[in-house]
């Protein structure tokens, strides 16, 4: 992959669960949908005790309508706090408009401002078509356009992170694998996903049941090993990240659930 820069805000949140495509002799695991319109989602990024970032994940309240169909629309933001704001400030945000039905995504739109680097994209889908259009622009350049045909159903960073969520993980076996399929920075992406088990952990609002989950890192320069990025998913209607730890080559990281509302069933903190 070209870049990894962002990686480092919304893949905590779940981004690096991307897309959908099995490549392995399991079944299919079963999928359901969990967004739940009016969802808001808020995590700290830290190192150790210092505060890094923050990341948001906000699910509009009402449908909104694209290419003549009504859709989910979610923004997941991820953006720079104290110190680190003032070594490289980071204003990042994606948003994705996903069909119910189907939840694959029919438009998506991505802003990063890192510094001085700054990108805007737009991706418009044609799932039907097996096709996607993509159109860039840098701070000071020309958009480009260039056109991409799909291998099957592929998804955007957004969506994906949904579709994961939606995985029935309590059919799911320790171990086993989920082959996923995202379009991100105009390149098709493969990820696998383990699941290592049920596991109760320790969070500011008490004890909870999870799942937690391991993507399989392709070889980069961020990210410290195969299995850098540990997920702890809530066990319940919710299914949400509430919990992530993972290793850069500079250190360890971790992001926690700050803040939420609008969630499906309350959660069962002990």
């Amino acid at each position: 992959m070209k870049r990894f820069r962002s990686y480092t805000f919304f893949t905590l949140v779940g981004s690096c669960l991307v897309g959908c495509l099995l490549a392995f002799t399991q079944p299919e695991p079963k999928v359901d949908s969990v967004i739940n319109q009016g969802e808001h989602l808020e995590y700290r990024v830290h190192y150790g005790f210092i505060n890094a970032a923050e990341a948001i994940v906000d699910v509009s309240d009402k449908f909104h309508r694209v290419k003549g169909k009504a859709c989910y629309r979610v923004t997941a933001i991820g953006r720079t706090t104290g110190a680190f704001d003032l070594v490289t400030k980071i204003r990042d945000s994606w948003t994705s408009y996903m069909d119910p039905q189907t939840m694959l995504p029919i438009d998506f739109a991505m802003k990063q401002q890192e510094g001085r680097y700054y990108k805007e994209q737009r991706v418009s889908f044609d799932q039907e078509g097996d096709k996607l259009t993509s159109v860039s622009k840098g701070k000071n350049s020309a958009e480009v356009v260039k056109d991409f045909k799909v291998p099957g159903d592929v998804y955007d960073v957004v969506s994906a992170y949904f579709y994961v969520r939606g995985l029935d993980f309590n059919k799911m076996k320790t171990g086993q694998l989920t082959a996923v399929k995202m379009f991100y920075d105009n390149e098709f992406i493969d990820l696998r996903i383990r699941y290592a088990g049920k596991e109760v952990i320790k969070t500011k609002y008490g004890k909870l049941n999870t799942h937690r989950i391991i993507p399989q890192m392709p070889n980069n320069q961020l990210f410290d090993g195969k299995e850098a990025i540990r997920i702890w998913v809530s066990d319940d209607a919710n299914k949400v990240p509430v919990k992530v730890e993972f290793d850069l080559v500079v250190g360890s990281v971790a992001m926690d659930l700050k803040d939420y509302r609008g969630m499906k069933e309350t959660f069962n903190w002990q």
